[in-house]
């Protein structure tokens, strides 16, 4: 939560709370083809990512650009606390995905992001399978 209140205090950004992912893919997947500009989606580990596929399907076959930022299945604490939430979300991404990479570390959020807007708003990284 406190990430997403971080990102409604940056200027340009607009958050908007689904209480379900596939909704939340599904809205983005409409943004981004009506505005023709990412709309990145906030999903919850292996079980979020699961549950918005087919609107990203969707989304990947009309090209709509929408970043996606989900937990690995190696974060710790998931491993830990809750094996179900475990996925391999990686693997996954990369089945629905052009362009995909993992944050190795804190430092690197911002500039990992930028780069997945960035290849979001490149036609080849978005280009068919």
């Amino acid at each position: 939560m406190h990430f997403v209140a971080a990102l409604d205090r940056v200027p340009g950004m607009r958050c908007v709370l689904c209480l379900f992912e596939g909704v939340a893919t599904g809205a983005a997947d409409g943004y981004g083809r009506m505005a023709e500009r990412p709309a990145i989606t906030l999903l919850h580990g292996g079980p979020g990512l699961a549950n918005g596929l087919a609107n990203l399907h969707n989304a990947r076959r009309a090209l709509t650009p929408i970043p996606q930022r989900g937990r690995r299945s190696s974060d710790a604490i998931i491993v830990r606390s809750n094996p179900p939430l475990t996925a391999d979300t990686e693997g996954w991404a990369r089945g629905l995905s052009a362009w995909t990479r993992v944050v190795q570390s804190v430092s690197m959020i911002g500039p990992d992001a930028a780069a997945a807007v960035q290849a979001a708003r490149t036609p080849t990284a978005r280009s068919r399978p």
